[in-house]
This record gives structure tokens, sequence and C-alpha cells, in this order.
């Protein structure tokens, strides 16, 4: 089960999911808000955090959560303060009960992974992909539009036309043919 613990903080934090199952994860764990009781208040503990990229609205809680739940961070750089262990790009990675495929994804930020799971239909898109075309920042150090485009491409690629659902990092949610989205952020990335 995928639950968005920062729906309806009204704070500039990112998406925060927890994904129960055989192995429960927190993806992103947000920032400027209490994401500890909210967790605590579905799960005992957390078998680790996985990292879509480590922009502060992502990471603001990380040492909170850390400290409470005694758990690992996974991300692509472990050169980045606060990442215990790497995700390659294309390993393989357990959320809940489904195996995800990782994606390095920069262009938003030079760190940024996606995950994917064809099994669960279900794609983590952290800030590279949006709802409706929308498309992440390249305005910000480490952005780049070309290099963003060649990564929306690329899960574009990857993903089957079947996807359920898209979790974003900011936003709601999309679960209404979310490949469409996937591909109007690709013709919108390379208009604006």
């Amino acid at each position: 089960m995928i639950a968005n613990l920062a729906q309806g903080v009204q704070a500039f934090t990112s998406n925060v999911y927890l994904v129960t199952g055989d192995r429960t994860v927190l993806i992103d764990t947000g920032a400027n808000f209490d994401v500890v009781e909210p967790i605590r208040e579905r799960v005992d503990e957390l078998d680790a955090v996985v990292l879509t990229h480590t922009h502060r609205d992502h990471v603001g809680n990380l040492e909170a959560v850390k400290a409470a739940f005694d758990v690992d961070v996974w991300g692509y750089d472990t050169s980045i303060d606060g990442v215990d262990h790497a995700i390659a790009d294309q390993e393989t990675v357990q959320l809940g009960d489904h195996e995800y495929v990782a994606l390095h994804t920069p262009g938003h930020k030079n760190d940024h992974l996606c995950f994917y799971s064809v099994d669960a239909g279900v794609l983590f898109a952290g800030d590279l992909i949006f709802q409706n075309g929308s498309f992440g920042r390249t305005d910000l150090e480490e952005g780049d539009r070309p290099t963003l485009i060649e990564s929306i491409d690329r899960v574009l690629d990857v993903i089957d036309e079947d996807l359920t659902e898209m979790h974003t990092g900011h936003g709601p949610s999309v679960s209404n043919q979310p490949y469409g989205h996937v591909e109007l952020s690709s013709q919108m990335a390379r208009q604006a």
C-alpha cells in the first residue's frame, strides 16, 4: 500500500510516500513538518528510506526520521550527506511488496532517481514528471533542460502504456492514464 504522508500539509515540502508490505520504505522525507508522527501512526518500524533526490524539500526531515527509526538511507550519490547506500542506475529495489527498477534521471538534479515496477504498474517520478504535462525545474543548480528531456524520454521508453499509478514529488498522484501525462511532459519540456 502507498500513502502520501504529506497530503494536506500546508508547508513547503515534497510528497512523502510510505510504502508498506514485505519491505516498508519511506520515499523521500519531506521538510518543514513533523513526518515522524504520521509514520508512527501507520507502522512500528521502517526498513529503509529511499530518496528520489536530495533537494532540501525532499530531505529536510531526514535526520529526524533516521533518529526516530534508526534506519539507513538509500540514494544515488553516497557523497551527499545523509545517504548511506548507493542505488545504481537500473538496480532493482524492493519497495513494499514489489520490485522496482531504479532509473537515473538527471536534469532536475544530478542525483535524481525514478522507480518503476512493471508488476505493480507504478512509477515514482520524483521531480522529473508531474500531472498534466508539467516537469521538473531546470533553473536550480545542476538543472539542465536538454538532460531533463533525455531523462523524461528514457522513462517513457521504459514504462508500459498500461501504467496505473504515477506518484510525483509534488502535487497529486495520477491514476487516470498516467502514461499520457508522461508523454505530455516530454512534449511540453521541448516547447518551454
